[in-house]
């Protein structure tokens, strides 16, 4: 059985704790699916495993791209390939662990081909996107509820570039999705998901936001804008950092940045877990099971490596 076991689930619902217990118990080594994790120097605020568990089970993809640039869903398909190659040459059995499904499904099913760009388009909405962001926001929900919900908000990139995609192609890039779904997917896949009570979940996330800023978020912020770091980058747009870059900035008091971080944290849950249930090919664990490893390591066992279902 060479299939890939993928573990998805709301942000802080447990996946890397999982993840790691499992790929031990199996004899398997981690791909992460998070893509800010990926970036070198951003350790706090992205939740990444520690150096303890780091040595205990081989984790791959972290700390591989530099927060001064930005790394891609096609970069990440590249590098996440030679990754799960290069496990099952080592005869060992690779588990995603995604906490960014977008990732998860381009590493599943491949980037589909968009539209080709519209520089004329694109200028157009970039200079609505300055007067009137929410505006846009509207639009996207309007003509693609799907892609509106898997996106923050604010991520200015893909709000932009999904609104291009329906308007260039006069459809849904969610129903391009879909029309590229049923070529098959790349790789044979088991995936298992976790969905914690909402007040649990809820209560983890306070836990991690303050634990976060107790562990000194804000010093790790200083230091990479001292380092020459630009407060503009990708990277210091995940929830933590821009609130961490607006306390440094003077726009928001620390307590600010951690009721705001709490919230936006939040509300990507809420995101997660609407699209996550709405994909055929999860295979719920149950959320209060006292050994989650013991079930999911039957569920692999249980259904092997079909694949059948979109992510």
């Amino acid at each position: 059985m060479n299939e890939l076991i993928v573990l998805v689930g709301p942000t802080a619902s447990g996946k890397t704790a999982l993840g790691a217990e499992l790929a031990e118990r199996i004899g398997g080594e981690v791909v992460s699916a998070d893509a800010f994790a990926v970036y070198r120097g951003l350790d706090i605020g992205t939740a990444k495993p520690d150096p303890v568990l780091r040595a205990r089970v081989p984790h791959h993809l972290i700390d591989v791209a530099d927060p001064a640039t930005r790394y891609s869903a096609g970069a990440f398909v590249r590098d996440a390939d030679s990754a799960v190659a290069a496990i099952r040459g080592r005869g060992r059995r690779p588990v995603v662990v995604g906490g960014t499904h977008f990732y998860v499904r381009a590493l599943l099913w491949g980037l589909f081909p968009e539209p080709a760009r519209d520089e004329t388009l694109r200028r157009e909405l970039e200079q609505e996107w300055t007067r009137a962001p929410d505006v846009l926001r509207a639009r996207l929900e309007a003509l693609d509820p799907a892609a509106a919900a898997r996106i923050l908000p604010n991520d200015r990139q893909r709000v932009l570039r999904a609104l291009e995609v329906c308007l260039a192609a006069g459809r849904p890039m969610t129903e391009l999705w879909k029309e590229h779904f049923q070529s098959g997917p790349r790789h044979r896949f088991v995936m298992l998901g976790l969905n914690p009570p909402r007040a649990a979940l809820h209560a983890r996330i306070a836990e991690r936001v303050d634990g976060m800023f107790a562990a000194g978020l804000l010093s790790e912020v200083e230091g990479l804008l001292a380092g020459g770091l630009s407060a503009r980058v990708h990277a210091l747009k995940a929830i933590g950092y821009r609130e961490s870059c607006r306390v440094l900035a003077g726009e928001l008091s620390a307590e600010e940045a951690v009721r705001k971080a709490t919230e936006a944290t939040r509300q990507l849950a809420k995101r997660q877990t609407t699209w996550l249930r709405g994909e055929g090919a999860v295979h719920w664990l149950a959320g209060r099971s006292e050994d989650m490893v013991a079930e999911a390591i039957a569920r692999v066992e249980v259904c092997g490596g079909t694949g059948t279902g979109a992510v």
